[in-house]
């Protein structure tokens, strides 16, 4: 018998009948925050960037361990003045099997400008023309020059448009339906890594490997992908313990980190992206209408202390103490600037020069009532501030009423408090939106600064096309708003998440391979499931 089954065995073997145990199929299993925004163009969030990275393309990609910019679905491009000419893959198509082309491009710019949602404003009034030269080339002519253009297109995912419009539903928008929003919101339309195969924008999302994708898609990355929605804390460890959870995202507390990631089998992953955690001072209030009080308060500010709540272990912390406006790795960020640090000598140097006495100056601490961890950076501004006399009230604000208040320099509290993160690789993202007197009243432009010079560096910087000017720029913008220091910086941002050993992630592992803009770094097909 024994020898039976050795000829028959070899007999199938080789007739290629006798084959080897089929892998099996892999799962990550991840959570984010709800809502998860399905549609590309009402993408806002980090949870709505992970779906856009992986479900569809854009020409262009924000490089890996660097600010510069990568093709995508575009192979090739070249810029001439205030004109884009971007060459398309030949192969690139959309999950529908429908090729990608310039018709396609042109349509998903249109409609994101059209909705004006999401990501809109970085395209909103910026094309004079988009014409399709041919299926693979596409050109825009802007209106003028705009150097963030390039860097923009990564936030601009290119739909199928001949899908969307044979699934749109009558709307506001023309001949062009409702844009194809109701269906939008739970099915895709994209070419990505991986396709949607049911979504619950406040549960679940589960998305499925596009295995005709044109990067292609390695063997070891996750076959399917679950993406859950809203879990609390308790949760969070129920499923960890259980073996039910791979990645936990960074909201979570710095404790529930610790303990979560010294269980057996978890880990901790960090992302640099470039943001930071700014104390904005409104300019126009008393006392910190005065430079000197502004100056006074940021040298009393126990930056030491607000990195400690941070604390997860010995040689791991949710932040690092930052230099200035410009995170490190933005263009025009100085890598040898000193970080700011508490020196209570030069706090009471400038409190002597301010105007106004501190202890007849009362000080307004916001917080942002769903961030609980701001309470605690208010009561450190509070302690701080009061060892040069101020008191100081620290007030929960709802996030509506914030920006509400927000909107005014009049109703502005004293310091607000804001977690900025660049859309895209390029200084304009970060510091225009804060500091240009065109978006003051906005709820990152709190400061109210207002300043002439300020504003014409700004303008500088995106209507300077050459890189080795715009840094000089960005340079000279970075140090300005320093001088007039109208922000206390508390940190650059490091987010933490806890993952299982069972799956590498080589963007969150490698600082040469970490894209510096947020949830760009979970492309799960760059993740390896072991």
């Amino acid at each position: 018998m024994r020898g039976l089954f050795h000829i028959t065995l070899a007999g199938l073997i080789a007739a290629g009948i006798a084959t080897a145990p089929a892998r099996a199929e892999t799962v990550l299993r991840t959570e984010e925050t709800a809502p998860g925004e399905l549609d590309p163009a009402r993408v806002s969030k980090y949870s709505d960037g992970m779906l856009a990275f992986n479900v569809y393309d854009a020409l262009v990609l924000p490089g890996a361990g660097t600010a510069q910019i990568e093709p995508l679905l575009a192979e090739s491009w070249t810029v001439e003045g205030q004109v884009y000419t971007f060459k398309l893959r030949p192969d690139a198509k959309f999950h529908s099997g429908n090729r990608v082309t310039a018709d396609d491009v042109i349509f998903s710019l249109n409609r994101m400008a059209t909705m004006g949602t999401g990501f809109s404003f970085l395209f909103r009034n910026r094309v004079e023309t988009a014409e399709a030269v041919d299926a693979r080339t596409v050109r825009f002519t802007l209106k003028s020059p705009f150097a963030p253009f390039l860097a923009n297109m990564a936030r601009l995912p290119i739909l199928d448009s001949k899908l969307v419009m044979a699934n749109k539903k009558d709307g506001q928008y023309g001949a062009f339906g409702d844009y194809g929003q109701e269906w939008l919101m739970a099915h895709d339309a994209g070419s990505g890594a991986y396709r949607i195969e049911s979504h619950n924008p406040q549960e679940l999302s589960v998305m499925v490997k596009n295995k005709d994708y044109v990067l292609g898609v390695p063997d070891a990355a996750p076959d399917v992908v679950r993406l859950r929605y809203g879990l609390d804390a308790a949760t969070i460890r129920a499923m960890i313990s259980r073996g039910e959870l791979d990645i936990a995202s960074q909201w979570m507390a710095p404790e529930v980190k610790r303990a979560l990631s010294s269980q057996p089998g978890m880990r901790l992953v960090n992302e640099y992206g470039l943001g930071q955690f700014y104390i904005q001072m409104n300019t126009k209030k008393a006392p910190l209408d005065d430079v000197h009080c502004r100056r006074a308060l940021a040298y009393a500010f126990d930056y030491n202390a607000a990195l400690s709540l941070l604390t997860i272990n010995k040689t791991t912390v949710a932040g690092k103490p930052s230099r200035g406006p410009l995170p490190d790795g933005a263009m025009g960020a100085d890598p040898n600037a000193p970080v700011f640090a508490q020196d209570m000598d030069k706090a009471r140097a400038e409190q002597a020069q301010c105007k106004y006495k501190a202890a007849d100056s009362k000080l307004e601490i916001s917080w942002i009532a769903v961030v609980a961890i701001e309470e605690r950076f208010g009561l450190i501004m509070q302690q701080s501030f009061a060892a040069l006399g101020y008191p100081s009230d620290v007030v929960r604000l709802p996030y509506p009423l914030y920006t509400d208040r927000a909107s005014k320099a009049e109703t502005t509290p004293h310091f607000s408090q804001i977690y900025v993160n660049s859309i895209t690789p390029d200084p304009d993202a970060v510091i225009y939106n804060m500091y240009h007197s065109q978006v003051a009243g906005t709820w990152q432009a709190t400061s109210w600064l207002l300043n002439p010079e300020v504003d014409a560096l700004l303008d500088k910087g995106r209507n300077t096309v050459d890189p080795a000017a715009r840094a000089t720029i960005y340079n000279d913008v970075r140090q300005k708003i320093i001088d007039l220091q109208p922000t206390i910086y508390g940190f650059q941002n490091v987010a933490l998440f806890v993952a299982r050993d069972t799956v590498d992630i080589p963007a969150l592992q490698d600082p040469a391979k970490m894209r510096h803009v947020n949830a760009a770094n979970f492309m799960f097909r760059q993740m390896l499931m072991k």
